[in-house]
């Protein structure tokens, strides 16, 4: 996946460009659309010279009809933006990259795109059921007031300058991993500005263009925009009941010689799973022999006390000689905004990574820092409470589904925050489409699985109020509903 690549023809590409373009706004479908398709032209998006998807595979892919989208494409054309020439489709006028500054550049859309849109632009009457985020803990709040009236003068003295982290908080961050099954101390700690820098900063020191990272079929959508951004190409290894599958792990690094196994062992991203004690320790012996070195990400860490018992992380299971760095976080347990993550790695390799974090920002948010110390020796707690209201919320979810939806497919999934769906016969990604305007919002298993094994799933979070799911179900089931009687193509009404 290195390099970039102007997807900008591929339909479906174009439609997740779309999005929510197409809701809450006034006037005809196809002026929407045409407008949709205005506000991308002359970016890295959509670039002067790019060709735009024939109207009926365009229509296919937004689940409208092709009239709508002939429509919108007459539309651009009378405005000057786009030109047809027989033979070479519709394409992006060079006339519409006049005006546009050179300075006016756009982030190349990735595959976390469907994700991180939602967050950029903010809540709407859309429900977004493109990421799963609870309220910060009521605990988070006591513990504020306590540190302003006691620790804040202390820290205000202080240079304010921790590139590793505050020495309390990488003390209690060792002993968080200590009292997990794996021994730690201070100077094997890294602090960072939550989980997604801890990843971005592994990929900066061992990534190079053209190396391969090998992954979990399915994965976290923000990793293949990372690992390419490297210029890394990623391989997917598909997964089984108990995570990873070592025989398809060994064929991988034989085949890819890769530079980094990145897994996410406890509650997998997206399908929940909890990879078993004995798999972490197949992991690591067949990284071991092959010189690999293992990420692994442990940031979804809520769990049930009545659900199985977590393992020890996979460092813990890891022979002489190989290399595991683990990732954690306080942002999931206790709240999103609170952007304390970390990196537990052997002393020579976090000597090497508070290098490369001093280079990014000199350090992370000191009162935030100061903030999670306090709160590290209760996360066992926390994580805890977190996990029943998100067991509660899951079989909730389930009950809905299975009442409104009965023909979906999901594996009950063993912690995590969302379910891996499979929608028969479907590919998801018009399905989202009729769902987005239907007033619900979710991502398609494309996103976190581009070779388009999963192109029929869904992930749906669960990690919301009640009358939130319930009218989520109701509005996903209209949606399919709709799918299921009009079909994605020329069926669908013209508006």
């Amino acid at each position: 996946m290195g390099g970039e690549v102007d997807r900008s023809g591929d339909p479906a590409v174009l439609a997740d460009l779309i999005g929510s373009r197409l809701t809450g706004q006034a006037g005809g479908l196809y002026r929407r659309l045409a407008d949709a398709i205005a506000a991308l032209i002359g970016s890295t998006e959509l670039p002067v010279g790019a060709r735009l998807p024939a109207e009926r595979r365009l229509a296919e892919a937004l689940a409208i009809s092709r009239s709508t989208v002939v429509a919108a494409y007459d539309e651009l054309r009378a405005r000057g933006l786009v030109e047809s020439r027989r033979g070479s489709g519709t394409t992006v006028a060079r006339a519409a990259g006049r005006g546009r500054s050179r300075a006016d550049k756009r982030m190349p859309a990735g595959y976390g795109e469907s994700l991180f849109h939602r967050i950029a632009v903010g809540p709407g009457e859309v429900i977004s059921l493109t990421y799963a985020v609870d309220p910060g803990l009521p605990e988070l709040a006591d513990e504020l007031i306590d540190l302003a009236s006691g620790d804040l003068p202390a820290l205000l003295d202080d240079v304010g300058y921790h590139p590793r982290g505050l020495a309390v908080l990488r003390e209690r961050i060792a002993d968080h991993f200590s009292e997990s099954g794996l021994p730690t101390s201070a100077d094997e700690i890294v602090v960072t500005t939550g989980a997604h820098q801890a990843i971005a900063l592994v990929t900066q020191m061992y990534l190079r263009t053209g190396a391969a990272v090998v992954i979990e079929q399915p994965s976290w959508p923000g990793c293949f925009d990372l690992f390419g951004a490297a210029g890394g190409r990623v391989v997917g290894v598909p997964l089984d009941d108990a995570g990873i599958r070592p025989d398809l792990l060994t064929a991988a690094f034989a085949e890819h010689q890769p530079a980094l196994l990145f897994v996410m062992p406890t509650f997998h991203n997206p399908t929940g799973r909890l990879m078993s004690a004995n798999r972490r320790r197949q992991v690591a012996e067949i990284a071991a022999k092959h010189g690999v070195v293992v990420v692994e990400d442990n940031a979804y860490s809520a769990w049930d006390p009545s659900g199985p018992a977590i393992p020890p992380p996979l460092a813990a299971y890891a022979p002489d000689g190989c290399e595991v760095l683990t990732i954690g976080s306080v942002s999931k347990a206790v709240w999103g905004g609170l952007r304390i993550g970390w990196i537990r790695a052997s002393r020579p390799l976090a000597e090497r990574l508070a290098r490369h974090k001093a280079l990014a920002d000199l350090g992370s948010p000191v009162i935030d820092q100061a903030l999670t110390a306090r709160l590290l020796p209760r996360l066992a707690e926390l994580t805890a409470a977190r996990g029943r209201v998100s067991t509660t919320r899951k079989k909730l979810m389930g009950q809905l589904l299975s009442e409104r939806l009965p023909e979906w497919e999901w594996a009950e999934p063993e912690g995590g925050s969302a379910l891996w769906i499979r929608l028969p016969d479907t590919d998801a990604r018009v399905y989202a489409q009729v769902a987005l305007r239907h007033g619900v919002e979710v991502v398609a298993g494309r996103a976190m699985d581009p070779t388009g094994e999963h192109d029929d799933y869904l992930r749906v979070p669960f990690a919301y109020a009640e009358p939130i799911l319930d009218d989520a179900v109701s509005r996903l089931a209209a949606a399919w509903h709709e799918l299921r009687r009009h079909g994605p193509g020329p069926g669908v009404p013209v508006v």
